[in-house]
């Protein structure tokens, strides 16, 4: 089991990036509460309910450069534990919500403002597999606070 912690919380009531910090977010069965999702086609539902990145993640863009901030590629949970412990099947349990990653979400042109010369495939899983968001499916519902702690239950 590995232990983490939430470094920011992000959602939008109007749609688009960047999404806005929040101090806490309602987490339902098919995405946040209240959150207006844009493109219902490739984000939120079911199987993409919560996007997540990690602080490793997000620090390793800013080292090279990329003005990536919090929210600005549309995750709705930073998390500060290490990537490689995440993958689909993998669930992470927060103090009232539990999650299972689904899939790495798949970047578009969208959050191009986050990279330099809008190289938003910076992010992608398939050109990059060590630098990518996850979408997270939602197996119990509850409330999410910034800076609460969090563990990782690998899945055989």
């Amino acid at each position: 089991m590995i232990s983490g912690s939430v470094v920011g919380l992000f959602a939008t009531t109007v749609g688009g990036v960047p999404k806005p910090s929040v101090h806490s977010i309602d987490v339902e069965t098919l995405g946040i509460k209240d959150e207006i999702i844009r493109d219902k086609k490739h984000h939120g539902g079911a199987d993409k309910a919560v996007c997540l990145l990690t602080q490793d993640v997000l620090q390793q863009l800013q080292d090279d450069g990329h003005p990536i901030v919090g929210g600005s590629t549309g995750e709705n949970i930073l998390i500060d534990v290490p990537f490689d412990s995440l993958r689909p099947g993998i669930q992470i349990e927060f103090r009232k919500v539990k999650l299972e990653i689904t899939m790495a979400a798949s970047p578009c042109k969208t959050i191009g403002d986050s990279f330099i010369n809008q190289n938003f495939n910076a992010i992608s899983d398939k050109k990059y597999p060590a630098r990518t968001r996850w979408y997270a499916r939602v197996l119990v519902e509850g409330t999410v606070h910034q800076n609460e702690q969090l563990t990782i239950n690998s899945i055989a």
